[in-house]
């Protein structure tokens, strides 16, 4: 796992089950809410600020996932990919990353053909199991519950940031 961690530049997510529980709440008027969590969030900017681009496909379309993932500076953003290797595809011509260099977290069958493709492959704990198979990591957090971060911190650790971030938080 570590051999495969010290080459991530990328990590892509998907949105529901992973970055949130997977609820989706309307309130008496049609409109949408989604419960992302801040430690996810954290681990997200602590990525980018030490180079590793963050971006997000995920099946459904919602005004919310641009909302957050604008606060997130995250510009790699499908809403609405059914057929997830097509916006995989397209992240790969747009950043010229390799499969290897790849690392996605998903929770459900629709993710299961990317998972297969990158370099590291993640999952929550409640993914369905045909995820679980496939996943080289799964977390002990569920979806929305600082599963991200968790990844977020283990690539940190296998690209060698660690001990920097260590001394910036005197852990």
């Amino acid at each position: 796992m570590q051999e495969k961690l010290k080459k991530i530049k990328l990590l892509l997510l998907d949105v529901d089950g992973v970055m949130t529980d997977g609820g989706i709440v309307f309130d008496g008027n049609g409109l949408e809410t989604k419960v992302f969590n801040v430690k996810d969030g954290h681990g997200i900017k602590m990525l980018q600020r030490y180079g590793i681009q963050v971006g997000v496909i995920t099946g459904r379309t919602s005004a919310v996932v641009d909302i957050r993932t604008r606060e997130l500076g995250i510009e790699l953003v499908y809403q609405g990919a059914l057929k997830k290797m097509e916006s995989y595809a397209d992240v790969k011509q747009k950043t010229g990353l390799d499969d290897c260099q790849v690392a996605y977290m998903g929770d459900d069958v629709i993710d299961v053909p990317v998972m297969r493709r990158v370099g590291f492959a993640a999952a929550p704990p409640d993914a369905l199991p045909e995820v679980l198979a496939v996943a080289d990591y799964v977390s002990s957090r569920s979806g929305g519950r600082g599963a991200v971060r968790e990844v977020c911190d283990l690539i940190l650790k296998g690209r060698g940031f660690w001990p920097e971030i260590a001394t910036r938080y005197e852990l």
